[in-house]
Parts: C-alpha cells; structure tokens; sequence
C-alpha cells in the first residue's frame, strides 16, 4: 500500500531543541501515592536539567490517566522547583470554565516566577462529556468558544459587565498551546500563532494503517508552518515514549509487562490495537514504544524524522509504566546519554522569570 509522502519544507523550528518530561499520573498505585511519585520524577528531571514538565488531565477513568486537576498538581510542583518549565498537556477545555481557567493559570504564573506553559484540546473520552452534562459531538464547537473566552480574558479585553481579568494574564497568550491529530487542527493553532502539540501515538487511517507516526505527523507541521504569521517562530512539541535502560534484556522484560498491561485494559473498551496474543516486536510498533539500551533509543529516535522538525522533544514512559527506580534512571540517561546524542544540551540551572520560554531557553 502506498504511504503518505513525507514532505520536509525549509521553515522549520529553530535550535537548540528543549528536552522534557512527560506525565498522565499512571504508576501501579492510589492516588495520592501517584502524585508522590510523579512529583519525584520531576524533581529528578529538573535536577538532570530538563528544561520543561508536563501532566494530562484526565476525569474519572484512572487507567487512562490519574490527574482530573492539573493546575491544582502544578500548584504543588511550583513551590518545590525553581528552573523547570510547568505544562499542561492538555487541559480539556470544552469540559471547562474559560474563564475559571485564565484566573487559575494566571495566578499558578504568578506563583511560579513564569513557568507556567498552557497546552489546550478538545479532549477524547465521550464518557466524561457525559457527565459534565455535555455532547461530545459538539466538542470542536464548544473547545472554540471557550478557547476565544480564555483568550479575550487573558488580553484584559472587557468581558460581559464590564469586568477584566485580574491577575492580568497576558503574558500566557505566548505560552498558549493546542493539540491536534490533524492537520485542520494545526493550522489553525498556527494561524493564531500557539504552539502545536504532537501526540506521542494516534490512530492510524484505514488507508494506511502501516504508515508510521513521522508520515502521520509530517503533514501537520506542514500545515502548522503554513499558518504561522511571518516573523513568528514556530514551537512544536512532540511527546514520545520512551524507557532506556542499561540492560536490554530488562528493558525489554519491563516493556512486555506493562505494554501487555495496556493490551489487556483496552481490551476491555474494545480498543486493542494488537492481539493479546501479538509478539512483543509487534506490540512495541503499534504503541509507537522507543525502548532498550541508550545505543538502542539513540537508534529509533534518529529514524523519527518528525524530531528533527520540533522545538521540543517531550518523553514519558507510557505504556510501558515500569517502576520508580527504572523510570528514574531512565530520566537521567535521557538528560546525560540520550538528549545529548540528538543535539541537547543542559542549560545552567538558574531560575527563569522571562514571559516567553523561547526567549528563556534561546
């Protein structure tokens, strides 16, 4: 079958790439130990020099993700970090109040000495639509209301009654990020000028259901860079999964256990996007999984065309989901192996207060 053409154009994002890590809150435990140790993870992160943080928001399903509040998490992580960039990756808007949201994130900023970066979308579970007594149907019209709302809040426009935000919430519209499986959706994240967010895996069309996540994704930058005004810089983050280990055979074992894990949860939706039954080769390919040795993750992340392409490479261990001490390795190969063989470099740990993290990590 024919794959979709990959297309590269000069306008791509500038150097030097920004490393983060990546979180839906998912370790084998209750939740508040889940927020433990996620908290601990990215205290490591930032110790080893990532320059940024990211949780999901996920409502009510805890196997796809642990964390319902995400301003809330980022709150609590502010006041025990000092450099790392904080991200939401993503808050569903259609599922909440505009403007609720413009006030809490922009005194979340205040708190954290401008670290706060805002990633928005539509959101995925028809369930949760549900039970905020909304349509899923209607997603993308009420994710565009509410994004126009948020917007109006944070550029202090008046809003009905005369009011306008305070805390002021400008200095966010630069820190605005949406994510998209399409290429409608990135174009117009770009023509407004956000940031497009990459999934770490998305579904596969019927007519390519081989084609790979750098096929999938080319496009969407394509139309994202198409869109952007002229003069501004391009910020694209693309999420992958990814555990690294110093032993392959490990690696592999903790990548089975937990990718099986996932099999057997979507399973139980009707979601599978392999047998039960599939070898590991098989499983690792359908959940788009960067997993071994630091020569091994080096390898597959050079053959994703899409990272050359991005501002920011974000990594989290999902699906795979090993434990706390193999995932706290794993960050720190990231930052001193893995990172630095794509071109990453650590930035001097100093805090950071500027309005715009392309002019922080520049």
């Amino acid at each position: 079958m024919t794959q979709p053409q990959i297309s590269t154009p000069s306008h791509t994002a500038a150097q030097p790439k920004r490393l983060g890590f990546f979180s839906r809150l998912l370790d084998e435990a209750g939740a508040a130990e889940r927020y433990q140790l996620v908290a601990a993870q990215i205290r490591h992160a930032e110790a080893h020099g990532f320059d940024s943080a990211w949780v999901a928001q996920h409502h009510f399903h805890e196997h796809e993700g642990g964390l319902p509040a995400p301003l809330v998490f980022l709150a609590y992580l502010a006041a025990q970090t000092r450099t790392i960039r904080l991200g939401t990756g993503i808050i569903t808007l259609p599922l909440e109040n505009a403007l609720r949201v413009a006030e809490d994130a922009a005194v979340l900023d205040l708190l954290a000495n401008g670290r706060l970066e805002v990633g928005v979308g539509t959101g995925g579970t028809p369930a949760s639509f549900t039970a905020f007594g909304l349509d899923s149907e209607q997603r993308r019209e009420i994710f565009a209301g509410q994004l126009a709302t948020l917007r109006s809040a944070w550029a202090g426009e008046a809003l009905a009654g005369g009011d306008r935000l305070y805390p002021a919430g400008a200095q966010l519209l630069g820190r605005l990020w949406q994510a998209t499986f399409s290429p409608q959706g990135a174009a117009l994240a770009g023509a407004a000028g956000d940031g497009l967010m990459l999934s770490r895996t998305q579904p596969r069309s019927a007519q390519a259901p081989q084609a790979t996540l750098a096929e999938i994704q080319h496009p969407i930058i394509d139309a994202y860079l198409a869109a952007l005004p002229a003069g501004r810089a391009p910020r694209i983050v693309a999420s992958r999964s990814l555990f690294v280990a110093d032993d392959r055979t490990e690696a592999l074992r903790l990548a089975e256990l937990g990718l099986r894990r996932s099999i057997a949860r979507s399973a139980t939706l009707g979601k599978s996007l392999v047998p039960a039954d599939a070898p590991l080769a098989q499983i690792i390919a359908a959940y788009d999984v960067h997993v071994g040795t630091v020569a091994d993750v080096v390898a597959s992340l050079r053959a994703d065309t899409t990272l050359e392409r991005v501002s920011d490479i974000v990594f989290q261990v999902h699906s795979i989901d090993p434990p706390q001490a193999q995932i706290l390795r794993s960050i720190e190969l990231i930052a001193t192996e893995v990172a630095p063989a794509l071109g990453w470099r650590a930035r001097a740990a100093t805090s950071t207060t500027t309005d715009s993290p392309l002019e922080a990590f520049a």
